[in-house]
């Protein structure tokens, strides 16, 4: 997927540090506090693009409030409706910064995220994405669990980098951006690309950033959609492993991240490549498999949508 940046003056004297950019659609139930959050930065050489993607509610007012009285604010609208990971792409293409993040309408970004995160980037330039621990809030703000930023080997399990993250510009370049074709995963996807590339992942423990689960959220609503496209980014990455216990390993877990699809062969290319793999993965296999049958005895899920 090529891209062209229309505004690319990263070299600029004047350039910030700092390129966040905002996707949006019809996020106004969350999004002043939001963007109260980034403006509460303790860092302040930071740009934010807002990508409206056509919101019907309140959001254009909301969003234009807040440029009106910041300077380093710029709202773009999508001609029409184009989904998250296109909204990123066309906010990144006009990004200024040679460090990247992005946020959510929804979620809290911690006073010191930035300064924490630019802190750390900068006393080690060998480094390319930086990923920080962040707390899971309910709608109405109040903690649950801790996220804890794993390491690029958890990537073949989980999407590790999390919901905290900042990284370098030639990341985007060299990946071309987020995939447009994975949405609700396009995250997922370009850490997988990322690791692949030979990018360097520098894991931070600190809680940097409240990540909203709520009954709107992109997580709850599409959360059978987004396992299988997961478990499309992940495949060809397992396939590509060394024939080795860890190859036999990862098949495990991409099997038994979903338990709407029943994909057996996963578990039988893992006993292929290390017969002992089932028998050491034996009680995450269990739990799977009470889980998946659970959902279909329940009546949740029908034999003819596997």
């Amino acid at each position: 997927m090529e891209r062209v940046r229309v505004n690319d003056h990263a070299n600029a004297a004047n350039a910030p540090l700092v390129s966040m950019v905002l996707p949006v659609y019809n996020g106004a139930r969350y999004l002043v506090e939001a963007l109260d959050s980034i403006f509460a930065q303790s860092f302040r050489d930071f740009e934010l693009i807002a990508v409206d993607d056509c919101s019907r509610d309140d959001t254009p007012k909301i969003l234009q409030d807040y440029a009106d009285r910041h300077d380093n604010m710029r709202i773009l609208t999508n001609r029409v409706n184009s989904k998250l990971p296109a909204s990123l792409n066309n906010g990144f293409a006009e990004a200024r910064g040679s460090l990247f993040t992005w946020t959510s309408d929804d979620n809290i970004l911690h006073p010191d995220m930035l300064t924490e995160l630019v802190k750390i980037a900068q006393e080690e330039p060998e480094k390319d994405i930086f990923h920080a621990d962040y707390r899971i809030i309910d709608e109405h703000g109040h903690h649950r669990a801790l996220v804890p930023a794993g390491t690029p080997a958890d990537l073949l399990r989980v999407n590790a980098v999390g919901a905290c993250f900042l990284y370098r510009r030639k990341v985007d370049e060299v990946l071309h951006g987020y995939d447009e074709k994975l949405f609700g995963i396009e995250d997922y996807d370009f850490w997988l690309r990322a690791m692949q590339a030979g990018f360097r992942f520098r894991p931070i423990h600190r809680e940097l950033y409240f990540y909203r689960r709520h009954d709107q959220s992109l997580t709850d609503r599409r959360a059978r959609h987004i396992q299988a496209l997961a478990t499309q980014a992940l495949l060809p990455v397992v396939r590509s492993l060394p024939h080795a216990p860890q190859r036999a390993s990862a098949y495990i877990h991409v099997a038994c991240r979903d338990s709407v699809t029943l994909r057996w062969y996963l578990l039988g290319k893992a006993a292929r490549e290390q017969p002992l793999s089932l028998f050491s993965h034996a009680g995450m296999i269990a739990r799977w498999l009470k889980y998946a049958l659970g959902l279909r005895v329940r009546g949740q899920i029908r034999a003819d949508a596997e």
